[in-house]
């Protein structure tokens, strides 16, 4: 369940835009949706705030390192959708530029002929979204490629002669090609699994093309996987960064799980496939070495300067998704294989090479905060960036300077360089939302550490409101974080913002228990196949702690989190002994033996729970299921709201369902928030507001008098 922020963030921004470009191209309707201005009452963020803020996306650097083309989605509550636009600057943030004057979407920038244009998707006349050209002050637009079947990503050649680009390929047998006198039947006949993923009936797969480019016009595509069932990128995030070309122009690397079916769901083997244009021979780079097979996720593939070397993330055990992502290097002569990274015990979560092909630069969590490091290829690592943030992406600018986007749980997303030669300085270059966080007043954010039961220490963030005063008396929330391996580091949130849950007058603990990374591999482990284990006891250690002190009240707490923090809402609800007064669970499971056999990707469970609940000799699946929440419903007393979508497919509505009845069954006060046209997120501007309202309002009639907001 665990995903890369990056991948995932992006997928949230662009779900709700089509990519529509202005000139000779299908024309958005409804007004134009732009930069919000907005007055904030009294400094309180509300959701109305949240929505109203820009989103930064993708960042491309033109190849002098001198400007920076990037992108921001705009949201309208209003229309209920959002409108993605690309601006450019300067590589100090100077001459600020807005690309994009009309209603239509544009996205995925890319500096092409020597930066004299950039490239980006739009849509063509029918609605398909292609590749286009524009010169650097928006001017000149002009479509490059004409592809039938639409683009979803592209890449061009070092010497760009050539287009690498992706679009979804048919899988598999429809009704209409068995019984073609049923062309407007629905039903689906299916005989495996993986048939459905995150929010999608599976009938599409992306594949690689790869087209010809004089320079004017896009020629005609041949798919390098033609007749292969295999994904490639991978569903559900996988994008462009998957893919990449060869310094040479003459090969292709790219990720691929080349398994279908029951195989695919058991399975997060994935590998890196080297095509050589030329031969049409390919290469599975993970599997040459008879002694080092990488049996794990192998992800997002890069070529060194120099050309004689590719990177890539590599995770070591198959079905483990969570597992610690290492960064390998591999070099092409003679094929020996590098970890660069084991000295840091964390996982890479993006990373880039340096001009001199021996140096690269990773972004990685270590104790709640993820920052910038460096690293040669004799794996020695330097932490480069400190402070209260999250740096969450990382790319060469130029020789002495890296571009950077940075969030913390009190800032949405800029970007930033990093000044490699005067002692790493980091200087801001976008002020997308100052307008908007100047009028906030923001609650103080600060580290607590605590002793856990068996007298290790626990990092939690904890957010005041704004105005706290140490003489009252304030409802606490615990919030407990999905994933179930996802950092609680300084992450920001345009739904489970913490400071937007102070805003309401709520102080907030979030602890980093038991399974989050970022505290060395024991501390990341310990989860697996023990749900009710020492987590659980974290959340209660973290919960109790806090309360020790005068200004919580301890009559007034509440618990809330999703997915894997939706369980443990359910699971404390039965085990809380009367700590809170409140429950919210979002997209949590509360069957587990319903869980394994309804969600998608059979390997997390297969992992995670230790296999199938029939399995009754497996002490790791005994422990397991004996700790499904829904064994436990007996012992609950506390009014829960449960919220869930019907489009997650991976946790399916029939949980959150499931929990709401069993709540109402026992007399308990009960809501459930359904959306069913939502998947594991809530991605819709109106759906959102919902959200929030229905959250807030759920909080302070349990545990504020009266109902009344502080």
């Amino acid at each position: 369940m665990n995903r890369n922020f990056m991948t995932m963030t992006a997928a949230m921004m662009m779900v709700t835009s089509a990519c529509v470009g202005p000139e000779k191209a299908a024309q958005a309707e409804g007004p134009i949706i732009g930069k919000q201005e907005i007055t904030v009452k009294e400094g309180r963020m509300t959701p109305e705030t949240l929505w109203a803020m820009g989103r930064i996306g993708s960042s491309a650097v033109s190849p002098d390192g001198k400007r920076i083309a990037y992108t921001v989605s705009y949201y309208s509550v209003k229309e209920n959708k959002s409108h993605l636009v690309i601006y450019v600057m300067n590589a100090d943030g100077s001459d600020n530029r807005l690309l994009t004057t009309t209603a239509a979407s544009e996205g995925e920038p890319a500096w092409i002929k020597n930066g004299s244009k950039i490239a980006f998707l739009a849509a063509d006349a029918n609605g398909n979204s292609q590749v286009w050209e524009m010169n650097p002050d928006g001017s000149g637009r002009k479509q490059l490629s004409d592809y039938a079947g639409g683009i979803d990503g592209f890449r061009f050649s070092p010497d760009e002669s050539k287009l690498l680009f992706i679009s979804q390929v048919k899988y598999g047998e429809r009704t209409a090609d068995k019984y073609p006198d049923l062309d407007k039947a629905s039903g689906m006949v299916i005989d495996d699994l993986m048939y459905k993923h995150w929010d999608e009936w599976v009938q599409t797969v992306p594949h690689p093309f790869v087209a010809s480019f004089d320079g004017n016009k896009v020629g005609e595509a041949t798919d390098i996987l033609a007749g292969e069932p295999y994904e490639s990128p991978m569903k559900p995030f996988g994008g462009i960064e998957q893919l990449a070309w060869s310094n040479d122009s003459k090969q292709i690397a790219y990720t691929c799980r080349k398994k279908t079916g029951l195989d695919y769901a058991i399975s997060t083997d994935s590998d890196i496939y080297l095509y050589n244009l030329e031969t049409k021979q390919t290469r599975n780079l993970c599997k040459e070495d008879a002694a080092d097979k990488n049996m794990g996720y192998d992800t997002n593939p890069k070529f060194s300067p120099d050309g004689k070397s590719i990177a890539w993330q590599s995770m070591e055990r198959d079905g483990y998704e969570s597992d610690r992502n290492r960064l390998c290097v591999m070099d092409l002569t003679s094929g020996k294989k590098t970890y660069v990274t084991e000295s840091f015990q964390s996982g890479v979560d993006d990373y880039c090479w340096a001009p001199d092909s021996r140096t690269l630069y990773f972004v990685g969590v270590w104790h709640a905060t993820s920052m910038i490091h460096s690293t040669n290829l004799e794996g020695d690592v330097k932490q480069l960036t400190d402070g209260m943030y999250d740096y969450a992406s990382v790319a060469m600018l130029n020789d002495g300077q890296l571009l950077t986007k940075r969030h913390s749980l009190s800032e949405a997303d800029e970007l930033f360089t990093v000044s490699l030669n005067q002692e790493n300085a980091v200087s801001r270059i976008t002020k997308e939302n100052d307008h908007i966080f100047s009028q906030l007043k923001l609650g103080k954010v600060e580290p607590r550490w605590t002793k856990t039961v068996d007298g290790k220490d626990m990092l939690s963030w904890v957010v005041y409101p704004a105005d706290f005063d140490p003489n009252k008396k304030y409802p606490t929330l615990l919030f407990c974080e999905g994933g179930p391996q996802s950092p609680v580091s300084q992450f920001w949130s345009y739904r489970w913002n913490l400071q937007i849950m102070a805003a309401n007058g709520y102080i907030v603990i979030a602890p980093n228990r038991r399974g989050l990374p970022g505290f060395g591999m024991e501390w990341l482990e310990e989860i697996s196949t023990n749900y009710g284990g020492h987590c659980m006891d974290d959340y209660l250690s973290a919960i109790d702690d806090i309360s020790k002190e005068p200004y919580v009240d301890k009559d007034r707490l509440g618990c809330v989190g999703a997915s894997f923090g939706g369980y443990s809402v359910y699971w404390l609800a039965g085990h809380h002994n009367k700590r809170f007064k409140a429950f919210i669970a979002h997209d949590g499971f509360f069957n587990m033996e319903q869980q394994y056999l309804e969600t998608e990707e059979l390997w997390f469970t297969n992992w995670d729970l230790g296999g199938p609940y029939w399995e009754k000799t497996n002490e790791a699946v005994k422990r397991s299921y004996a700790n499904s929440p829904h064994l436990f419903v007996d012992k609950w007393d506390t009014p829960i709201l449960c919220i869930h979508g019907e489009k997650d497919y991976r946790i399916l509505a029939s949980q959150g369902m499931a929990a709401f009845n069993a709540a109402k069954l026992r007399g308990i006060p009960a809501e459930l928030l359904i959306f069913p046209d939502e998947n594991h997120w809530v991605l819709k501007p109106q759906n959102g507001i919902l959200w929030q309202r229905t959250f807030f309002s759920w909080l302070d009639r349990w545990l504020k008098p009266e109902g009344k907001k502080e």
